[in-house]
């Protein structure tokens, strides 16, 4: 949603003409209906001025009114940016840029510090970050077909065991070759990858690591952040060029599915027509039902310790097998998907950048030979989730756009690697790869590493 449109009249039996044949209306409706991502271009400006003008009194509210209009106005700058610059915006400069650019004006303080304070609030209090992981799992999980649901979930873990295995033997490998060492390769730069991201991953990780090896948690968590960073950002750029591929090769790739018996993303099932589009009352029925079922997952992760993004994304799967949500309803959720996967997708991946992603934990691991360690781990993640995928009658580049999730940030991750991909779709199974994954990887090393010990 960029670039010049021009306004498109209803067709109705009676055209009516402008009064004049200037600039007004329909020249001013031009420049209306030229967006900077979903911001008309007079409303973009305005909206620049009233942030100026907040900066001149000395403060930045930080509510929410202030927080949708920050994130939009800087997401969409910086998408925008990558949108149109040559050949790299084929590989997801969008998502990077929307990404990285804010994270290295924050620790530059290239921001204004009010600014920068008031999205940092919004986006730690709001959490913003999990009603967007809601409306997209529980709106795409409830938009498939319920048998390819099942058939996926069940398949995908054979590509990303598979993958798993290969990684940790290749970046081992690479790493012990390029002169690191296999114990430092695998327990400080390759298992990280794969852990989940920051919260689910680098913290026990660390955590576990200190109470085995006697040494200072923080000291060890500084060891391993900088490898779940770049891992991720290697995991952007490599699912931006497989989506690229999947243009010029549309036979690889289902668009966001992962099957080949898959068709569309709305329910196609004999027994359920397709009913009429949605009303409004549905559709904030849908995004309610989304909020309720996060919300019961916060609730089960404070009793079992369960991660409640995956209680979530069970719980949606149950509903949809069970048939328990009506048809209406399931178009109410798939068009909440459709909506923040156009309208909330940047600005979120901006607040990311700002209150989320250190840059200067991410530049610590630009050094040769971590570089080419972590690239050679993500790529043969990915590359034998493809193999595997071809193998099991699967979309190779789905599959391993799903498999470039186990090396994401987190949550925070899977969107940029999605985003960059063009295939929100996929947040399900990403879920799947990033927390079930992770937490896999968490444990099994954390045996190992105690038996070794």
């Amino acid at each position: 949603m960029h670039g010049s449109q021009v306004l498109r009249r209803p067709a109705t039996g009676l055209r009516t003409k402008p009064e004049t044949g200037g600039f007004w209306p329909e020249g001013w409706w031009r420049i209306v209906n030229f967006k900077i991502g979903i911001v008309p271009l007079p409303i973009y400006v305005i909206l620049i001025g009233i942030f100026a003008g907040l900066l001149y009194t000395g403060k930045v509210p930080s509510d929410i009114l202030m927080g949708i209009t920050l994130l939009a106005v800087g997401g969409f700058t910086c998408a925008e940016i990558g949108k149109r610059l040559p050949i790299i915006r084929h590989i997801g400069a969008a998502a990077i840029f929307a990404t990285f650019i804010p994270s290295a004006l924050a620790y530059y303080k290239l921001l204004p510090a009010p600014i920068l304070a008031s999205v940092i609030e919004f986006t730690k209090l709001s959490n913003f970050l999990y009603l967007f992981i809601a409306a997209i799992i529980v709106g795409s999980i409830l938009g498939r077909d319920r048998k390819v649901l099942v058939a996926g979930f069940v398949k995908i873990f054979v590509p990303l065991a598979a993958g798993t295995v290969m990684a940790g033997i290749v970046g081992t490998l690479v790493g012990t070759l390029l002169g690191i060492g296999a114990y430092k390769t695998f327990f400080f730069l390759v298992v990280p990858i794969m852990a989940g991201g920051v919260g689910e991953g680098a913290i026990p990780l660390s955590m576990g690591y200190s109470a085995i090896l006697h040494e200072p948690q923080g000291v060890l968590f500084a060891q391993v952040l900088p490898p779940v960073m770049l891992g991720s950002l290697s995991a952007i750029v490599f699912a931006g060029l497989l989506n690229f591929v999947g243009k010029r090769y549309p036979h690889l790739t289902g668009e966001g599915r992962l099957q080949l018996a898959e068709h569309g993303d709305i329910e196609h099932e004999e027994e359920a027509p397709q009913p009429a589009l949605p009303d409004i009352q549905t559709v904030a029925a849908a995004a309610v039902t989304a909020v309720t079922l996060y919300l019961v997952g916060v609730l089960g992760q404070r009793l079992f310790d369960f991660p409640a993004p995956v209680l979530m994304l069970v719980l949606a799967v149950a509903l949809k097998l069970s048939r328990a949500v009506s048809p209406e309803l399931e178009q109410g959720a798939h068009h909440v998907y459709r909506f923040f996967a156009a309208a909330v997708t940047y600005p979120l991946l901006f607040a990311i950048g700002v209150a989320l992603t250190p840059w200067d934990k991410l530049m610590a691991a630009f050094t040769l030979p971590n570089l080419i360690t972590i690239l050679a781990t993500v790529a043969s993640l990915m590359g034998t989730g493809f193999v595997v995928a071809r193998v099991l009658g699967m979309f190779p580049i789905d599959v391993a756009i799903v498999n470039a999730c186990h090396s994401g940030q987190g949550g925070t991750g899977d969107v940029a690697i999605l985003t960059a991909a063009n295939r929100l779709a996929l947040m399900p199974f990403a879920q799947i790869a990033t927390r079930i994954g992770g937490a896999i990887v968490v444990t099994c090393t954390l045996i190992a590493l105690g038996q070794m010990t």
